[in-house]
């Protein structure tokens, strides 16, 4: 079926220029990702110190403030893909959230700058009151407002400069040189400016940042005429609401026995440019949404496209991969937080040079600027002679390592804190090395690896072309939720433990960790690690890659370049069915990829 006269939900992603995108757009974006990550990085690995020594927060509340701060972060991501879908182009988005990061930046230089906007040396709890409580969380929230928008669009803005012909080989490329960038300035953040901001002062560190950040948007800026842009269309939650609302209304509806039955906008009578999404029989209940009953018209809120509905499918499907990461990125929260304090109370010292606690973690940031360009040009050519998939493996099996990899680190976090507790039970003057974390901190840093780029790329790839930005923000959403459960782990262990030992106190008590049981919350994580991973798998396994209509133009090419006599009605006949069974054929092709 086909509406007459119809318009474009939103604009393809085609460029029309072809001189524009790849590469050279690119690395302007690298340039932004590797300046921003030196602040970001930083602050998310030294400000659990800052709130402890500065603003006299106790250690379980620092931890919290920060999972809090990160969570937020990381959920606002949502906001930024939600309007550069929408309303801006993924650019424009960027640009105006990166105004606000830099403003917050400004407010917690002068608040670290400013003594006056400190809690006083002699207080102990519940210190930060009044204006300095108003300029701490005001501009916390205008930090987890900027940082987030920016993320939710900028991957997407990337991406959208390599077209389809690219896609395949060159996408995978961009995530992981999205992710070297990021590392790359990560390393810079977590040596030079946290070692100025714990031995100089903590309004320095801020400052770089903010200049780092300055000069990163500034260069996004001067990137403008390389860019592909799209125009936003559409709100995609209008989109996925419109499927819902009309699958109920249509259902007392008869399944219809074809999917050539089902509404969907012909090419040659409409000016529809963006992608189709072939039919698929999974969640068969929301295609009662685009069957259009007889004598009524195509119209918004009546009936839905094929390819609308298709969209809703995939977002669903993914659901269930976001929340098997969501564990994983609980297992990083606990080392941007109870691993810099362990830290903090460990041997310092490189030989002469004393290292910052939070610093360790440029070990795994070093091993991952190594690892990153080997995986790049020497396992992925090698695992796509084998496995004959453009990126080498599946972002599934990606991110399946990276949860194997996060299970063993937090195993390997307790036995590292039990090695701590005893020998600074039995002589605390002379505390183990700080280079003991390494083990925990490089195998979680491959483990990110492997997940991040993984997730950044699935979700990207399969996400609808009006929904790219939104979509690659679930990466996001899943640090979001993984921080947010920490906070509620670390208040409900305290909450249960103090019940139940012989102490009265929680495991994670108080500020002093030689009295604590950290180690015995590390292996609750590993376990439950262990048990999401069983879960993880499942899901990756039932999960069917999406099949756009792309996949079948070679065997449809064929059958339409067929000579037909005026009369061969026998063969016209069976066109639609063989269009049917190519679309199963290269459906039930790429489930068995994703696995």
């Amino acid at each position: 079926m086909a509406e007459e006269n119809a318009k474009p939900t939103y604009s393809s992603l085609e460029p029309v220029d072809k001189k524009k995108g790849g590469l050279t757009a690119s690395s302007f974006i690298f340039v932004l990702l590797a300046l921003d990550s030196m602040g970001f990085v930083a602050n998310m690995v030294s400000m659990v110190l800052y709130f402890m020594y500065v603003m006299h927060f106790d250690l379980a509340h620092s931890s919290n403030l920060l999972t809090n701060f990160m969570g937020s972060t990381f959920l606002l991501t949502l906001v930024g893909g939600f309007i550069s879908d929408t309303y801006l182009s993924r650019f424009t988005t960027c640009l105006i959230f990166g105004v606000i990061e830099i403003l917050a930046l400004v407010m917690m230089t002068t608040q670290a700058y400013s003594k006056h906007l400190h809690p006083t040396k002699t207080c102990l709890s519940n210190c930060v009151q009044g204006r300095i409580a108003a300029m701490l969380y005001g501009s916390l929230c205008l930090l987890a407002l900027g940082t987030g928008g920016v993320r939710g669009a900028l991957p997407a803005l990337g991406a959208d400069q390599f077209n389809r012909k690219e896609e395949a080989k060159l996408l995978a490329t961009f995530f992981n040189w999205f992710m070297l960038s990021t590392t790359a300035g990560a390393t810079i953040g977590v040596t030079a400016i946290v070692y100025v901001s714990m031995n100089v002062d903590w309004y320095w560190g801020f400052f770089i940042s903010t200049i780092a950040a300055v000069i990163g948007f500034s260069v996004l800026a001067m990137g403008k005429p390389f860019y592909r842009l799209q125009v936003p269309g559409d709100s995609p939650i209008i989109r996925i609401v419109q499927v819902i609302v009309v699958a109920i209304k249509n259902r007392r509806l008869p399944q219809p026995g074809s999917s050539h039955e089902l509404y969907e906008i012909s090419e040659k009578e409409s000016n529809y440019t963006e992608e189709k999404i072939a039919h698929t029989h999974q969640f068969s209940c929301l295609d009662k949404a685009a069957i259009l009953g007889e004598g009524s018209k195509p119209e918004p809120w009546k009936v839905c496209t094929v390819t609308q509905v298709e969209e809703v499918k995939v977002l669903t499907r993914m659901l269930p991969i976001l929340f098997s990461t969501i564990i994983m990125n609980t297992c990083l929260a606990q080392l941007q937080t109870f691993s810099v304090q362990q830290g903090s109370i460990m041997d310092l010292h490189l030989g002469s040079i004393k290292v910052p606690a939070p610093s360790i973690p440029v070990i795994p940031l070093l091993f991952m600027s190594i690892l990153i360009p080997l995986y790049e040009y020497f396992f992925v050519p090698f695992a796509r002679k084998i496995t004959k998939h453009p990126a080498g493996i599946t972002q599934l099996q990606r991110v399946g390592v990276g949860l194997v990899l996060s299970a063993i680190s937090m195993a390997v976090a307790g036995l590292v804190e039990v090695k701590r507790k005893n020998q600074a039970n039995k002589d605390f003057t002379k505390p183990i090395s700080l280079f003991w974390l390494s083990f925990q901190y490089a195998i979680f840093g491959i483990a990110d690896m492997f997940t991040l780029v993984g997730l950044l790329e699935f979700f990207y790839k399969e996400a609808p072309a009006g929904m790219k930005s939104l979509s690659t923000s679930f990466t996001f959403l899943s640090l979001s939720f993984g921080y947010f459960l920490s906070s509620v782990f670390v208040d409900l262990i305290n909450a249960v433990t103090k019940r139940v030992a012989p102490s009265k106190q929680g495991w994670l008590y108080g500020i002093d960790l030689n009295k604590n049981n950290l180690q015995l919350f590390y292996y609750f994580l590993a376990i439950l690690s262990c048990i999401n991973f069983v879960n993880y798998v499942y899901w990756a396994s039932w999960y069917k890659y999406k099949a756009d209509e792309t996949d079948l133009k070679l065997q449809l090419k064929t059958l339409h370049q067929t000579p037909l006599m005026h009369n061969d009605t026998s063969v016209v006949q069976e066109s639609g069915s063989k269009i049917d069974e190519a679309a199963t054929s290269t459906e039930e092709n790429k489930e068995k990829v994703a696995t």
